[in-house]
Formats: structure tokens, C-alpha cells, sequence
């Protein structure tokens, strides 16, 4: 049975979201109830299919085995070919949310409404994000702002963890969250993953983005829980 998802923190607020993607993969569900335990606020998913990116991750049979471990919110990030096959078995294995590529969706609006109409484990709608990897304009999205709840712009070519982060996306970063201020969505989430550390938290922050995935930041670090004290320290 899944465990209760903990409160999300109100719209805005900066959130911590570490990425298991360095993690070890034969221990994940241990993985997830230690990042619990350091104050992580969400859990990032990082499912990659070795087509739409360069590698191979996991599928909704270890997200099953998360879900069971935490009582984190649970956001998986689909770098999939194809994310319309995928998002009823995320959502039927408990995550809280699915963020799907602008790049890999021939038809965007209809993927979204899709996954909008999905619901969690606990009946609630499911919560979707887009994703946009570093060179992809904010155009691909503009058509679906008002849809979504979170945008994550890509601070690295997805694929790989323990990448250096693309400085040039801090404008794309800032001209969101302009253009979300501007059409009066206060609640949209801005998400940064790649490269991510106490100094591009800082520089993205003010930027404009609230949700952070951290990566090798928090699992290559020795104490998690100081990690994620530091990144939220600098957060707020």
C-alpha cells in the first residue's frame, strides 16, 4: 500500500528535490528513506528510455518500490521517445507528478490535457511539468502555460548526472518567470536541474526558479542532510 504523501509547500516556496540518478540503483528504496530523513521536499525521477537521451534508467516497477519507501512527493521527469505510452503506469505506480519534454511531444497540448486528467494514488489530479533541455526556446511552451504546473528548464543536456551547469539558460530562467508574473500565474513552479549547487541555486533563485534538483550536490556529498540545509539556506 503506498505510503501518505507529505504536505507540499505552498506555491513559490523553494523546494529541495534531489535526483537519484547518481545514486546507487541497487539500493534505491533505502536511498529514498535517507533523503527523506535529510529534509529533502520532493524526490526527482529521472526515467530515461536510451533514445530520447543517451542512457537507461529505471520504469514504474522500482518507482513502485520508492513509492513504498517515502513519503515524499514524487516527480518523475519522462526523457522518453514517447511519454503518452508511460504516463498511466507512473501514475499507477505513485508519483506525484510527471514532467514530460516539449521536444518529445508532437502534439504538446493534447499530452498535457492527457496527463492533467490523471490521477495519484490518493485521488488527487496528477500534477505535470514540461521540460525544456538548454537550447529549446520558451516558445515550445508558451501554449501550455497556463496548463501546467511547473516548467523545468534544463541547466545540462539530460542523459547524464554530474554535468557542469549552462550558464546561458539563466535568461530563459528569468523571461519565465517574467511571462508567468505577466499572464498572472503566481503558482507556476520554475525548475532548475543540472549542475546545480549552493552557487547556481543562488544565480537561478534569483532568476526566478523555486524547485531545485540536485544531484551529485546532495548524494555525492558525505552528510546529506548538511547539503540540503546548505542549498536551502541559500534558497530562501
Amino acid at each position: 500500500m503506498a505510503m501518505a504523501t507529505r504536505k507540499r509547500p505552498g506555491p513559490r516556496a523553494a523546494r529541495i528535490a534531489p535526483s537519484i540518478l547518481t545514486a546507487d540503483f541497487g539500493s534505491l528504496a533505502d536511498v529514498a528513506r535517507r533523503l527523506e530523513a535529510a529534509g529533502a521536499d520532493d524526490l526527482h525521477l529521472d526515467v530515461m528510455d536510451g533514445r530520447f537521451v543517451p542512457n537507461l534508467t529505471f520504469g514504474p516497477v522500482a518507482v513502485e518500490a520508492i513509492r513504498r519507501a517515502t513519503h515524499l512527493p514524487l516527480d518523475a521527469h519522462l526523457m522518453v521517445v514517447e511519454p503518452d505510452s508511460l504516463t498511466n503506469d507512473f501514475a499507477a505506480a505513485g508519483v506525484d507528478s510527471i514532467t514530460i519534454h516539449a521536444e518529445a511531444c508532437p502534439h504538446l497540448h493534447r499530452t498535457v490535457q492527457r496527463t492533467r486528467a490523471l490521477k495519484t494514488k490518493r485521488g488527487e489530479r496528477m500534477r505535470v511539468g514540461v521540460a525544456l533541455n538548454p537550447a529549446s526556446p520558451l516558445a515550445l511552451v508558451e501554449a501550455v502555460l497556463d496548463d501546467v504546473d511547473l516548467v523545468l528548464c534544463m541547466t545540462v543536456n539530460p542523459g547524464f548526472g554530474g554535468q557542469k551547469f549552462i550558464e546561458a539558460v539563466v535568461p530563459k530562467v528569468r523571461a519565465l518567470r517574467h511571462e508567468a508574473t505577466r499572464r498572472g500565474l503566481g503558482n507556476l513552479d520554475i525548475q532548475v536541474d543540472g549542475g546545480i549547487n549552493v552557487d547556481t541555486l543562488a544565480v537561478t533563485r534569483k532568476a526566478g526558479a523555486n524547485v531545485f534538483v540536485a544531484g551529485s550536490a546532495v548524494v555525492g556529498a558525505a552528510d546529506w542532510a548538511s547539503a540540503i540545509s546548505n542549498l536551502r539556506r541559500v534558497a530562501r
